[in-house]
């Protein structure tokens, strides 16, 4: 699942950001609400923290920009703010949650996974290709033959050529979707988590392999 976080504070963003990957989050990070808007703009996103303090756009501006384009992407405030009247401003903007600086992560993780549950519940958690099974749920990849726990990005890379099975997907998709506009990975990491991925799948005697169209990119088939 894929998130924005549009937050000033470097050292908070940076703190979130990690403990957001750590629970299989993939998270880009804006530090104002100008640069939110830019990734908005740019790609889908499954959710967005966003603070209503930030130079050049404040975070309200920001929601009540996507909402008119018709963006209904699921929205957590993050602010130091506590009073009614904030909160009351954040929610009738189109927000769906209002969280209060201090804050518990353990709270934000289940705000973000209360937020994004309608969402994700209107999309099947299992993805099936021949005789392979991704659970989005769980990140387990399985097959007849038994079963893998997928790390973050290699469960990212697979549900994305499930999710589009003999269609053909450039290395340069997989790093803005996967890695984002703002990573630092050299394209080559692309190939390294097929690498990885492919063993998997042969080690689980999958019916489905990921092929290479050279200069093209990587997709899903099933065996010949």
């Amino acid at each position: 699942m894929r998130l924005l976080l549009a937050e000033d504070e470097r050292a908070l963003s940076k703190a979130l950001v990690t403990i957001l990957e750590r629970n299989n989050y993939s998270v880009d990070a804006a530090y104002d609400g100008q640069e939110a808007l830019d990734y908005l703009e740019a790609d889908n996103y499954d959710g967005v923290v966003l603070d209503i303090m930030m130079p050049k756009v404040d975070g309200i501006t920001v929601l009540k920009t996507i909402r008119k384009k018709g963006n209904r992407v699921p929205v957590l405030m993050l602010t130091a703010k506590s009073e009614i009247d904030d909160k009351v401003l954040g929610l009738d903007a189109g927000a769906n949650d209002y969280l209060t600086k201090p804050f518990n992560t353990r709270e934000l993780l289940a705000r973000i996974r209360a937020m994004t549950r309608t969402q994700t519940a209107q999309v099947s958690s299992r993805l099936t290709l021949g005789n392979v099974t991704l659970d989005r749920a769980t990140f387990e990849l399985s097959t007849p033959a038994g079963s893998f726990c997928l790390a973050n990005k290699e469960f990212q890379m697979l549900e994305l050529l499930m999710s589009n099975p003999r269609a053909v997907i450039p290395a340069e998709r997989f790093m803005e979707k996967i890695w984002g506009y703002d990573s630092e990975a050299e394209i080559n990491v692309v190939w390294v988590y097929i690498s990885y991925l492919r063993k998997k799948l042969a080690a689980l005697h999958a019916d489905i392999e990921i092929r290479v169209t050279r200069n093209v990119g990587y997709s899903l088939e099933e065996k010949a």
